[in-house]
């Protein structure tokens, strides 16, 4: 095992050296992926519907393609479902990574070619591996196994040779050999629809072998651990597994789940590894030890726009390329994928904290936002504003949502915060207070509309009981995989809900 370990270990580092030439020529690279995402396209039904043939430039792709979404490309994808082939993207498609999104309940069904899996999904892969080797050039992580939360999978019931599941169980249908030996649990657990019975195989499976790493949406992997120390009667993983080294986090801010593992990892020398994968594609690595922004992957077959979000409602909105992007400003995410996304708007908003090389931040979502009074509140602002406030009073969050409260003959308007605390502040009060101080610092527009309390009153925050938003999410059907609480909505039908079962 050493000499796996040192072999697999010298071919990861290699890659770092590659990934020098996409941020030295950042442009280049991606003028070269739009011109040949197009060519290779041009002879689709949607390569000819737009004479792809005839595009030279981006700006004539950008005047000829609207900019999509799911429900303005749900025909073709359902088309492709079906088995019929060259209709967005040329080569056989028979993978749809099953999205339930956040935003209604509907499910949505993204294509995966075979050049998004080895081009996309599984380069990013072998860049997070290679990023963490080169960072920490001692890890003996191929020592053990590596625990992979992955969703569920099943056949896809409209033709008899394509396939949808979580993105996370198509990859793992697909992975290598290689990739397959380090991995664990088996297939057979690892792809079980019932989530319930999959953390308690997984629990009592994975509490007895050596797991030098973990991979997977911070929710999930905390109510596995929970359950393994239950199990094992240990107080923290690293007793259950002395080699663990590093995890591999996802799909969600970590910030707020940070103080959650400082406490199941008490090691200062636990690595985390921030990741932006999603059922699009791989989109960006935290490439600094320490630092939580990530490197934008520029060579995974996606070329990307970026769509300042104060024009986000106009008619022809116009987005900019990555030469055109300022630093702080927040943009919404434009994709063009290997896999027949064309001009695809995927719902997530990002900051630019650096443009020499380009990394990114991830600060919130286009439809997950509370605006119902002009105060343009993000995630990214309440995330951030929550970390202060479980500091100033010793608290900490395990869930939250919030939503407006509308104006009424008697009140002003406001917001409603659900939170099911992991360790409760002894002054809720005074913990809403430093929430809003915050969120006052943090947003201007915020602020002005809590002035005097003319337009928004002070937050309103209910405490709900310990597996309130599990049992949430279980009541709609969305355990594991990348399912995740909405923590912003500008409506009041996810707080609604909840509120009706508790």
């Amino acid at each position: 095992m050493p000499i796996i370990n040192s072999l697999l270990s010298w071919i990861l580092k290699k890659r770092a050296h590659q990934t020098e030439l996409f941020k030295k020529y950042p442009l280049e690279v991606q003028q070269e992926w739009l011109s040949k995402l197009i060519d290779t396209a041009k002879y689709t039904e949607w390569g000819k519907k737009y004479d792809y043939a005839s595009i030279e430039t981006a700006r004539e792709f950008k005047q000829r393609v609207p900019i999509q979404d799911y429900d303005t490309l749900k025909l073709y994808i359902e088309r492709m479902m079906r088995g019929e082939q060259n209709v967005l993207w040329p080569s056989e498609i028979k993978w749809f990574a099953k999205s339930s999104g956040t935003t209604s309940d509907k499910s949505k069904f993204i294509p995966v070619s075979e050049e998004a899996l080895e081009e996309c999904h599984f380069k990013g892969g072998k860049d997070m591996l290679s990023i963490y080797y080169n960072n920490q050039p001692n890890s003996q992580m191929f020592s053990g196994k590596s625990l992979v939360l992955g969703g569920s999978h099943q056949v896809n019931q409209l033709y008899s040779e394509s396939y949808y599941g979580d993105l996370s169980a198509v990859l793992i249908k697909n992975l290598p050999i290689w990739a397959e030996f380090h991995r664990t649990p088996s297939k057979d657990i690892a792809l079980m629809d019932n989530w319930d019975e999959k953390i308690e195989k997984m629990a009592h499976t994975t509490s007895q072998q050596n797991i030098t790493s973990i991979s997977g949406v911070p929710t999930w992997t905390i109510v596995l651990a929970k359950r393994i120390l239950e199990i094992t009667g240990k107080s923290n993983l690293l007793e259950v597994w002395p080699n663990l080294e590093v995890y591999f986090h996802g799909a969600v801010n970590f910030a707020p789940y940070r103080e959650q593992f400082k406490k199941l990892i008490p090691s200062e020398s636990m690595y985390y590894l921030g990741l932006y994968n999603a059922s699009e594609g791989f989109f960006g690595i935290q490439d600094q030890t320490g630092i939580p922004e990530m490197l934008l992957m520029l060579d995974y077959g996606i070329y990307y726009e970026f769509l300042p979000i104060e024009n986000l409602n106009e008619e022809n909105p116009k987005t900019l390329e990555l030469s055109e992007v300022e630093l702080n400003k927040n943009y919404a995410l434009i994709i063009s994928t290997n896999a027949g996304l064309w001009r695809y708007m995927i719902g997530d908003t990002i900051k630019f904290t650096s443009l020499h090389p380009f990394r990114i931040q991830i600060t919130g979502r286009t439809r997950h936002f509370i605006n119902a009074f002009g105060e343009e509140l993000i995630i990214d602002n309440a995330e951030k504003a929550l970390l202060v406030a479980c500091k100033e009073n010793n608290a900490l969050v395990r869930e939250y949502t919030a939503a407006p409260i509308y104006f009424s003959e008697k009140s002003n308007g406001g917001h409603e915060w659900l939170v099911e605390f992991e360790k409760e502040p002894e002054n809720l009060e005074k913990f809403i207070s430093s929430l809003d101080v915050e969120l006052k610092k943090l947003n201007s527009d915020y602020e002005a509309k809590r002035f005097k309390n003319m337009a928004l009153a002070l937050p309103i925050m209910r405490k709900v009981p310990e597996g309130t938003f599990y049992n949430w999410l279980k009541s709609k059907g969305k355990l594991g995989g990348q399912h995740k609480v909405p923590r912003l909505a500008n409506d009041r039908k996810f707080i609604e809900e909840i509120l009706e079962q508790i």
